[in-house]
């Protein structure tokens, strides 16, 4: 141990001796691990910021949309789901929890006291806030007897009270959507932005005064989410659903569905995937970069062998043994790879954390301490792949030779 101590310190000492050189050769490294690092912490920190939005859904949550392609958009024959479709969902489908229709309202203005937004109008029922675990900061969220009624109610997101000036508490105040006029019965908790997109800026109204507003002219756009009760019948369910959906919509054995039927949180497990390739690939970049870095030091210590060759001749007449030499010059070219790794790293922390900053309403950049881990040890591992033809040289000089050496 105290052998590979004082190599330790030999190296140390014939870097800093040559801190200029030292610093060049690992420069390569440095600017390849930084690049990766700042790019990495940004994916990283968006996709933590994804996986927050949808942590509350959970995996029981289902939603189900009418598909369409580019000829029902040319034909002007868009299809989309019924109240048929809902009710069966409902009734027909065992294991089927809490059913949540949407319906969006098209061109929907929302306007208070001269201010106007154009937000998301969308007409659901009461078990919309279980389904997307949305809960209201203020007031109450729409009940069954609101549709019933078919109240001219509204639960609005906190982005909309913003645009519209409403006060903080914008309960029992009464704002326009479209043409009518809604009383605010409570605003939801807050979601923050995706992409820039902002998440609050909406207002949800009884789905039976959504149909009305749509009126007769349009087929209105209808999706559905609903939960599952059983985890471990998930599958079975969305099954169960599907034949239910398929029979409901009249369609025969053999004709491809017209619908599709997918997890809620499918957008966050794709993202997953996406960061999970994109980071692979940035693993890729930084591997190479590494490589050119690693040649780099191999020639410096080549280089520097051969300045050095008296010196080491000393050492062997001293008594030093080939492994001593191996070590000591293995040892170099780790610490050459492995500082450049750390420094690389910290900038690289530092550039993403930086950009981050700098992009309204982008979330902060971070880096998984395995990626520190990954890219501390892989530099240091090129250090030493490529110090071994360097160190072998080294350690195979002949003392009398090398001590003759001018």
């Amino acid at each position: 141990m105290q052998a590979y101590i004082e190599a330790f310190r030999a190296a140390i000492s014939s870097l800093a001796a040559h801190r200029m050189r030292s610093f060049l050769t690992t420069l390569g490294i440095l600017i390849g691990t930084a690049s990766v690092i700042a790019v990495v912490s940004l994916v990283q920190g968006l996709s933590e910021s994804i996986k927050g939005q949808f942590a509350d859904i959970g995996g029981t949550t289902l939603s189900v949309d009418a598909i369409n392609d580019n000829d029902n958009f040319r034909t002007g024959k868009i299809n989309t789901l019924t109240a048929q479709d809902i009710d069966a969902l409902r009734h027909r489908v065992a294991g089927v929890g809490e059913v949540a229709p949407i319906l969006m309202v098209p061109a929907a203005a929302a306007s208070w006291h001269g201010r106007s937004s154009n937000p998301q109008v969308l007409g659901t029922s009461s078990e919309f806030q279980q389904v997307r675990a949305r809960y209201p900061q203020v007031g109450r969220f729409l009940v069954p007897a609101d549709d019933a009624g078919r109240r001219h109610v509204a639960v609005i997101g906190a982005k909309l009270r913003e645009d519209l000036h409403l006060p903080k508490d914008p309960v029992g105040e009464y704002i326009k959507l479209g043409g009518d006029w809604f009383k605010v019965v409570g605003m939801m908790e807050p979601k923050g932005e995706v992409f820039g997109f902002s998440q609050d800026d909406y207002a949800a109204i009884p789905f039976d005064v959504a149909r009305a507003m749509t009126g007769n002219s349009a087929e209105p756009m209808i999706s559905a989410s609903f939960t599952v009760q059983h985890m471990e019948e998930l599958d079975a369910v969305r099954e169960r659903a599907r034949r239910a959906l398929r029979t409901s919509r009249g369609l025969k054995p053999g004709v491809d569905d017209d619908f599709k039927l997918e997890a809620a949180d499918s957008f966050k497990q794709q993202f997953e995937k996406i960061t999970g390739t994109a980071t692979a690939v940035l693993g890729g970049i930084v591997g190479i970069s590494l490589l050119v870095g690693g040649i780099g030091i191999m020639n410096i210590m080549l280089v520097s062998v051969t300045e050095r060759t008296r010196e080491i001749g000393i050492l062997k007449a001293l008594g030093a043994t080939r492994r001593d030499i191996l070590v000591q010059f293995l040892l170099e070219a780790a610490l050459l790879a492995l500082l450049g790794g750390v420094v690389g790293i910290v900038l690289g922390y530092g550039t993403g954390a930086g950009i981050a900053a700098l992009i309204p309403n982008f979330p902060p950049a971070s880096v998984p301490l395995w990626v520190v881990l990954v890219a501390a040890g892989f530099s240091a591992l090129v250090g030493v792949v490529f110090g071994l033809m360097p160190a072998s040289k080294a350690a195979g000089l002949d003392p009398i030779e090398a001590l003759r050496y001018e």
